[in-house]
């Protein structure tokens, strides 16, 4: 990835940390519960994620520190899901599919170089994948895709407010990102 469109991905993905932080200091979910705060955290920590993968300079937080953070992200979620599924969950399971994602790229993703250290650098030239992950990737990439396709279609319609169309928004935003980077890795 060149550095112009690294810079500009990390641009538009840090730019989503003020709607993330938004949602959660109004302190508004009322009758929405738990779940909807749980998801706009997991939102927060996920956009994060991607500045850190997306940036030329890297993160301040270890490769290592990010696998971990995403492995329970994606646990919690998948728990979430698993408990909540008949009650309309749904979102717990996109969360979980995202933080496994975002735990797959950073663990095979290749860095930009050798002497990065333990730290996070994604947005350099890699090496070519293996086939299995290049179809792992590349499935992925296509959910992601239609993810996105479907939540701007339920933003573009204003379904449920102006709180869920800026949730919306963020994860169209999230999922073609997801996607371009998921897709990149695959190739």
């Amino acid at each position: 990835m060149s550095g112009i469109v690294a810079w500009t991905l990390t641009a538009v993905f840090a730019a989503l940390v003020l709607p993330c932080v938004l949602r959660l200091v109004r302190l508004d979910y009322g009758t929405q519960g738990a779940a909807i705060r749980n998801g706009d955290l997991a939102e927060l920590l996920l956009v994060v994620a991607m500045v850190a993968m997306l940036s030329p300079v890297g993160g301040p937080i270890p490769a290592a520190g990010w696998q971990a953070v995403l492995a329970l992200t994606g646990g919690w979620f998948a728990v979430a899901w698993w408990k909540g599924r008949r009650s309309g969950h749904a979102a717990c399971g996109h969360h979980a599919v995202s933080a496994t994602a975002m735990l797959f790229m950073v663990t095979f993703m290749p860095h930009s170089d050798v002497t990065h250290g333990p730290w996070l650098v994604m947005s350099g030239p890699g090496g070519a994948s293996a086939l299995w992950l290049s179809l792992v990737f590349g499935v992925v990439a296509a959910y992601f895709a239609a993810d996105a396709v479907r939540a701007g279609f339920s933003a573009a319609r204003g379904d449920g407010g102006s709180g869920q169309t800026s949730r919306r928004v963020c994860r169209v935003i999230m999922g073609l990102g997801m996607g371009y980077m998921l897709l990149g890795a695959a190739v």
